[in-house]
């Protein structure tokens, strides 16, 4: 099946349409247990006409002179907006990781601004601990903007990674 990048997107999907496409940038990934390194991302977001949104995204360590290293992270999932409940949900993320997590996000999407927390995270026996993550997202002067706050290892929720990325086509 191929996803699209088109104007057939579903009625509900409105408030996330400017997700919509192919984006590609840089940012800072950190950590108590990490030292702070460059990276470099790339984001497909496309549909198929349904009701969610298909999310991937990789990304890989950079050097000095921007040039890539090695892999870094792999996700794959989908947007989905839900019914408006009493906190104000109206949107969730659910994605997967080839290094043995599952997240749950369930969140706020106003105009060109996602909110969301983890609903829930399941991981491997294999996989490190992580418990918990907050993420926000921002479209700013055709801009997608987006950091990310993580409980893991140990560590109580705090910064771990942040990104700027240009839309690509």
């Amino acid at each position: 099946m191929v996803f699209q990048l088109d104007t057939n997107l579903h009625p509900d999907l409105a408030p996330l349409a400017w997700l919509v496409g192919s984006w590609a940038g840089a940012g800072v990934v950190g950590y108590p247990t990490m030292e702070s390194q460059r990276f470099g991302q790339e984001v497909l977001v496309g549909h198929d006409g349904r009701r969610f949104l298909r999310w991937e995204s990789r990304s890989w360590l950079l050097d000095d002179d921007g040039n890539q290293v090695r892999p870094l992270a792999t996700e794959l999932g989908f947007w989905r907006p839900v019914t408006e409940g009493e906190d104000g949900t109206n949107v969730e993320l659910l994605l997967a990781h080839p290094t043995g997590f599952v997240e749950m996000y369930a969140g706020k999407a106003e105009p060109a601004k996602v909110e969301l927390r983890t609903d829930g995270v399941m991981r491997s026996p294999e996989a490190k601990e992580y418990t918990a993550a907050h993420r926000l997202y921002g479209y700013v002067e055709s801009t997608l903007m987006w950091v990310m706050d993580m409980a893991a290892v140990g560590q109580e929720l705090q910064s771990h990674v942040s990104a700027e990325l240009k839309r690509v086509s």
